[in-house]
């Protein structure tokens, strides 16, 4: 995460602790109210931790291709290969 947008996170933080600051002082110490600090108090923390990381870690590549064709045979499943499964339908021969 960069510079900027940790300071982005980090306004936004402080706007919601503003308005939860607000909630706290015309309802009390509710329990959404306490719910909503201890929320607040995490953000803060896990942002903290985005301070001491070096960079963002390289995005993980798909076990896949894109560009790999992955053929699927149209011909039938051997009914043998379904036994014992469950069938979602539902014989009626009461």
């Amino acid at each position: 995460m960069s510079t900027t947008e940790v300071a982005a996170l980090q306004r936004a933080i402080g706007q919601v602790k503003q308005c939860v600051g607000d909630l706290r002082a015309r309802y009390g110490d509710i329990p959404a109210v306490r719910r909503l600090v201890n929320d607040v108090e995490r953000m803060d923390i896990d942002i903290s931790d985005f301070r001491g990381e070096p960079e963002a870690p390289a995005p993980r590549q798909p076990a896949v291709s894109e560009h790999e064709v992955v053929v699927v045979p149209d011909t039938p499943y051997d009914r043998e290969m379904w036994r014992g499964a469950d069938d979602e339908y539902v014989r009626h021969d009461d």
